[in-house]
């Protein structure tokens, strides 16, 4: 692999800091840096399809970007306190050290509270963002893969000769990096797994940098899909968190870096990933599903989305007798299966509202609340009650005819058309 792409020769002598060679630039660093490029376009052009203001969207996309970044790295503190000595430690980024659902949570803050003061609601924004989040998981998970952290547990000796070389990290060479030193495969596999200290390579493991990468892209294919398909803000935002928390937990599931950062408590394995699939499948059947308009595969694909979760159940289940084998939820497994429940029942009372009004719930102006016809308008003031008619009276007059009647009369005050008006009266033939 290639942790560094390149370095930039300097032979400068500086202050405080001492001679330097060369600058390194890592590839982590490079793949992020790209995939914020990527993201600026993307998410940018499809704002201004939308008729979002491109200039407040350009803003927050950097205010979102700066939030994600930082998050990521906090998340990733957080759950790795033992890592670090130091505030280099906690500044220094050049072997990674972020977690993607840290960038996702900063990010949805950043963006919340930027334009809640630019007074812009949130889905809009959201809906054209996250097709950058897909991206950038396609694009930094390859820098990941170059770096060798975030690997996967050992491949069995039956798996196919490519994918083993796929999933084989290198010892690096002393020229490279400090001596003894090499990819966070060929170092855990050193300490934990007995691997030689001499062996220029790790053991075969899933590649399960790779696996997201193209996770990514198939979620901004979907993406893109269910944009021409769109019934309400907030759909595509809605749809990206619970399919990537679908994905995530599963790939979670054949993680071995110790860096992802565990819950404290243990489960029966046989138990707790079934369990957590057939919720997941609970999601899909009472909202997402909804997305599917043909009766008979909506149906389908309700028995479809418990089939993960049998098969996980028949494949973990222990032999007779045995002891079942406790593990613990990752933190990101945790976090993708709360927020893929959370937007499951978000998904339903959204797609109600967008039932009962269309039009508003794909206005730029709202999120998906009911909103009723009168909404916005003043209240109207209450009447005074009128006096009861008492028998005999004639009944109140509408107060414009009372007013033209009173003009009317006001032009009858001439005496003389009164008497005319009078000896009118009086004779018959008139």
């Amino acid at each position: 692999m290639h942790p560094i792409l390149f370095r930039i020769p300097l032979g400068w002598d500086l202050p405080f800091v001492g001679h330097v060679d060369a600058i390194p630039i890592y590839s982590y660093g490079v793949m992020l840096g790209l995939s914020l490029v990527v993201g600026w376009y993307l998410t940018l052009g499809l704002a201004e399809r939308e008729g979002l203001p491109r200039e407040t969207m350009a803003n927050n996309y950097v205010v979102t970007a700066l939030a994600a970044v930082v998050m990521s790295r906090v998340l990733y503190i957080v759950t790795n306190l033992d890592e670090f000595h130091s505030l280099g430690d906690v500044l220094s980024m050049r072997r990674g050290g972020l977690v993607a659902y840290g960038g996702f949570i900063g990010g949805y803050l950043g963006s919340w509270f930027y334009l809640k003061r630019k007074n812009i609601r949130l889905m809009p924004w959201a809906d054209v963002a996250v097709p950058s989040l897909a991206s950038g998981l396609a694009i930094t998970r390859i820098g990941c893969y170059l770096f060798g952290c975030d690997y996967g547990r050992p491949l069995a000796e039956s798996a196919p000769a490519w994918l083993k070389k796929l999933g084989t990290f290198p010892r690096w060479d002393d020229s490279l990096m400090p001596a003894g030193s090499g990819s966070p495969a060929w170092v855990e596999h050193v300490r934990e797994r007995g691997l030689d200290p001499l062996s220029d390579h790790s053991l075969p493991v899933h590649p399960t940098q790779i696996y997201e990468s193209l996770v990514g892209l198939m979620l901004l294919v979907l993406l893109l899909w269910a944009r021409k398909r769109q019934r309400f803000r907030g759909q595509i935002f809605f749809l990206f968190t619970f399919a990537y928390g679908v994905c995530r937990f599963l790939l979670e599931i054949i993680r071995d870096d110790p860096e992802r950062g565990n819950v404290p408590w243990a489960v029966a394995e046989h138990l707790l990933v079934p369990g957590c699939l057939v919720l997941f499948a609970i999601g899909w059947v009472v909202g997402f599903s909804r997305m599917i308009a043909s009766d008979a595969l909506r149906k389908a694909s309700w028995g479809l989305a418990f089939v993960p979760a049998l098969v996980a159940a028949v494949m973990l289940r222990p032999e007779e007798f045995a002891a079942p084998h406790l593990v613990p939820l990752s933190t990101s497994q945790v976090i993708a299966l709360a927020s893929g429940l959370a937007v499951a029942v978000a998904y339903v009372l959204f797609d109600n509202a967008a039932s009962a009004h269309p039009e508003a719930a794909m206005a730029l102006g709202i999120d998906g609340a009911v909103v009723t016809d009168d909404e916005g308008d003043e209240a109207p003031k209450p009447k005074k009650a009128s006096k009861p008619i008492k028998k005999g009276d004639a009944p109140p007059k509408p107060k414009k005819a009372a007013r033209d009647e009173e003009e009317l009369d006001g032009e009858d005050d001439d005496p003389d058309a009164d008497e005319a008006g009078a000896d009118a009266d009086a004779d018959p033939d008139a």
